[in-house]
């Protein structure tokens, strides 16, 4: 080799090495981003998705409560008091875990346990009545929240459900049947939708569109008399 040939890779080698090692240091940036939102991701606490909380919001210049906490348990219905509209500010705020019966909605194959309380302890467990609402079967409004994209999603698909269809609760062992009056679709501040009636009807609500929490979609029931 020349002289010359050796003068010019001297000169060459440098850059090559500079080049190299600029390379290297861009992957190891991102290697090590990928690794910190890996992290982040991983130490996130075990919540619903927040896009798929149905529970309504009450204004923000209304006073809040939460429930007590208390051992899960199965329970019998207890009592209907005034439907409340205040909803506790934070969606996993203390309550009583309480299984109360069984929901069936023939034409979505739908057989789920229902659930007594007013946030995501109860609601991710499946529909959850609404405290202070009537019970299926008594004169008033029995409303029951639940899922459509998380936990057993199982109120997916209620906005396929039409006039006439059933909608089957079981209660401390009192069976009852309604069926679909009507839908309609609200605002998350919307409370009226649990306001009370002076005949026996029901009220299913969930998160609209599915994996948005942008609104309620509402399904209105009435009681079958000859059930």
């Amino acid at each position: 080799m020349s002289s010359h040939d050796r003068g010019v890779g001297a000169t060459l080698s440098p850059v090559g090495h500079g080049r190299r090692f600029g390379l290297t240091v861009v992957v190891g940036l991102l290697i090590a981003a990928n690794l910190f939102v890996l992290i982040l991701e991983t130490t996130k606490p075990a919540q619903a998705d927040d896009r798929d909380i149905p529970m309504l919001h009450a204004p923000s210049s209304t006073t809040t409560t939460t429930a007590l906490a208390a051992p899960e348990t199965t329970v019998e219905a207890p009592p209907p008091t005034p439907a409340p509209r205040q909803v506790p500010t934070d969606p996993y705020a203390a309550e009583p875990i309480q299984e109360i019966g069984t929901i069936e909605i023939p034409r979505l194959g739908l057989v789920h346990p229902i659930f007594h309380g007013i946030t995501m302890r109860n609601i991710d467990r499946g529909p959850s009545h609404w405290p202070g609402t009537a019970f299926p079967g008594e004169v008033g409004n029995a409303v029951f929240a639940g899922h459509r994209t998380t936990k057993s999603r199982p109120f997916r698909d209620i906005d396929q459900l039409e006039p006439g269809d059933e909608v089957i609760f079981t209660v401390s062992g009192f069976r009852t049947v309604y069926a679909v009056t009507g839908h309609e679709v609200v605002g998350p501040t919307a409370l009226h939708i649990v306001d009370q009636s002076s005949t026996p009807t029901a009220t299913l609500f969930a998160c609209h569109p599915p994996g948005s929490a942008r609104y309620r979609y509402v399904v209105r029931l009435a009681l079958l008399a000859d059930r």
